[in-house]
């Protein structure tokens, strides 16, 4: 009976979607292990797996899909994972003196829900008003990329990319709103093509109401 219960919790928190910290779970020594000695592991285990799914793995199109999924985990779509692959963000002075809202929208990315390990796709929509810094446009869509490029939750990764920037930029006033298709709720579960999650996060000049208008009008109008 307490195993089922157990079993219960942690369908719920996947179900549900519970994020449980701000900060992706890692654990100590979590980046001890080269990215090699990390695939070599994977790919091992990943045999296992497909074994026990009864695939036959001296089959030419499956024998090297254990070493294409540990490298795909590893080099690609987890590479936010290592602090290693952090883009390296140079900041300028805002010499041209523009102090109002600069917005990058329709930054597509790909992730991965970290409850079913099945894709998160989206896009988002990122503002902000300078206070004396600037960051090239494509280091905007760069932020994104890496803290999607990892197990995620949206809710988190809306923070992540909100802190960064906030950091980065020395500034409040930045606007986050990430809209994405969930494959753990279309493809298994409840199986709901057309819903979308929308998340948002913002501070700042964004406080104001009419700025937030206006930034939904420019992302509804681009």
């Amino acid at each position: 009976m307490q195993n089922e219960s157990i079993l219960a919790m942690i369908e719920d928190a996947g179900d549900n979607h519970v994020m449980t910290s701000i900060e992706t779970p890692m654990i100590d020594g979590a980046f001890d292990n080269t990215d090699e000695e990390k695939m070599a592991i994977i790919e091992k285990h990943f045999r296992t797996i497909m074994e026990t799914l009864g695939l036959d793995l001296n089959d030419d199109s499956l024998n090297g899909t254990p070493h294409r999924v540990a490298k795909m985990f590893v080099k690609e779509i987890f590479s936010g994972l290592n602090p290693a692959n952090k883009p390296k963000i140079s900041v300028f002075d805002n010499k041209f003196e523009y102090n109002r809202m600069l917005i990058e929208s329709d930054i597509s990315f790909n992730s991965t829900c970290e409850h079913h390990f099945l894709p998160i796709v989206g896009k988002a929509h990122v503002a902000y008003v300078s206070s004396g810094k600037v960051i090239g446009l494509s280091k905007l869509n760069r932020i994104v990329d890496y803290f999607a490029r990892r197990p995620q939750v949206q809710e988190r990764m809306t923070r992540q990319i909100f802190n960064e920037l906030k950091a980065i930029l020395e500034t409040e006033s930045v606007m986050i709103v990430v809209a994405a298709e969930h494959l753990c709720v279309s493809s298994r579960g409840i199986q709901d093509k057309t819903s979308i999650t929308t998340t948002i996060e913002y501070g700042g000049v964004f406080e104001d109401k009419q700025y937030r208008e206006d930034f939904y009008k420019l992302i509804a109008n681009k």
